[in-house]
């Protein structure tokens, strides 16, 4: 007998809630197989068995909330109910048999390279796929319940009888009377709301704001990004000029870049910022390691693929940890100004608005230009007006100046 035992998660995590069993009592599992999938407070762990043979039981039901370390399954040897089509297979009873149970596995694998090769990429777990495999199902056929549109195990199972399943499913996060619906919150969800709390609990939290005028950012945009494309098969957008302007913002107000331990105030010497990303599931904030060694680029690629893996719920603990200064872009939304809350232990977060075209002075004249907001909230046990004014001010005069920036990258 073997024990399932909730692993190592991170240094700071200790706890994770069940959010699906993959397997169940009487299903044979593979070693090195995945039996469940934890939801932690930054991204889901999908377990494995160490061990071969046939679950036994299920010590923690999904939605529970588990310690690391706790035994939460438990795999034993007999066989299961998921090795029957194995012993089926060299059956000879009729001569189509062997070809009919082939033929739809090659079909599926086929279909599932076609797939691939065209850029389909069907988020699925492995198990999920195996499954799907031997049933002959083509993945991108299946709806899955997850938002996140990972297809599960219980979703190819399910196959072709979803309607009946799907109330269960709800009932067990919903409460629907007709005038209101209770939803439980995920884990994720809860975590969230607990840090944003803690933050404005824990900090002296200010905002301070500028504008931009963003007609040179955007001409020179404008004129490049076609070659820049051509020569870095990655899209120039805004983000990598914000990303650069902070750096360069930041090494000039080095306080900006800095955290609280204790009584001590420690400047960071590196520039790993974190880029605010919005998914089903929440806000998510990965990190563009080293963002002042990076070129245009480089940084813009980076940003590519860390909100396509929060969009396919990728992302790694590695991916979001450590970082020292962050950006959120609620003008993705159209928000034209907000404060932004500060992001863990970090003391300054830069906050994007909408852009929006607006009548200024220019000289002695009124000119219509496209104008956007910026905030920067901070931590004013640590940083004071003087240093959250100029770093705000510093980002305007490099955006508003963009050949420095593309000068000095």
């Amino acid at each position: 007998m073997a024990d399932i035992i909730v692993p190592e998660l991170a240094e700071s995590i200790t706890e994770g809630t069940i959010a699906q069993w993959l397997k169940q009592p009487g299903d044979t599992v593979e070693k090195g197989e995945f039996i469940v999938e934890l939801e932690t407070d930054k991204v889901n762990v999908e377990v494995i068995s160490e061990e071969a043979g046939v679950v036994q039981e299920l010590l923690a039901a999904e939605g529970d909330t588990v310690q690391v370390g706790q035994v939460i399954a438990r795999v034993g040897a007999g066989e299961g109910s998921a090795a029957a089509p194995k012993e089926e297979a060299p059956a000879k009873t009729e001569e189509k048999a062997p070809e009919q149970k082939e033929e739809p596995a090659k079909e599926a694998v086929k279909e599932e390279v076609k797939h691939e090769e065209s850029g389909d990429r069907t988020i699925a777990s492995p198990a999920a796929r195996k499954l799907a495999r031997e049933k002959g199902i083509n993945l991108s056929e299946i709806s899955p319940v997850d938002p996140m549109g990972r297809v599960r195990v219980q979703d190819v199972a399910a196959h072709g009888q979803k309607p009946a399943a799907a109330p269960q499913a709800q009932t067990a996060a919903k409460e629907d009377d007709g005038r209101t619906t209770r939803e439980k919150m995920t884990r994720r969800r809860q975590t969230i709301a607990s840090r944003l709390l803690e933050v404005k609990q824990n900090t002296a939290m200010l905002t301070t704001f500028n504008e931009i005028d963003m007609t040179n950012v955007m001409a020179l945009r404008s004129r490049k990004k076609d070659q820049f494309f051509e020569q870095n098969d990655v899209r120039l957008g805004f983000m990598s000029f914000f990303t650069k302007a902070v750096v360069a913002a930041l090494k000039k107000y080095p306080y900006v870049n800095s955290q609280i331990d204790g009584d001590y105030i420690v400047k960071n010497n590196f520039y790993d910022i974190g880029i605010a990303v919005s998914t089903e599931g929440g806000l998510v904030v990965p990190i563009v390691r080293d963002a002042d060694r990076k070129n245009f680029a480089e940084i813009e690629a980076n940003i590519g693929e860390l909100a396509a893996k929060a969009r396919d719920n990728k992302l790694t603990l590695g991916d979001m940890s450590g970082g020292s200064f962050t950006i959120t872009n609620g003008g993705v939304f159209g928000s034209l100004m907000s404060t932004p809350i500060l992001n863990g232990t970090q003391v300054g977060i830069l906050g994007m608005h909408t852009i929006q075209k607006r009548p200024i002075a220019v000289g002695d004249n009124v000119e219509i230009r496209p104008m956007m907001y910026i905030a920067l909230s901070y931590d004013h046990r640590v940083i004071d007006g003087k240093d959250s004014v100029g770093f705000l001010k510093t980002v305007k005069e490099l955006l508003e100046n963009p050949e420095d920036l593309l000068l000095n990258s």
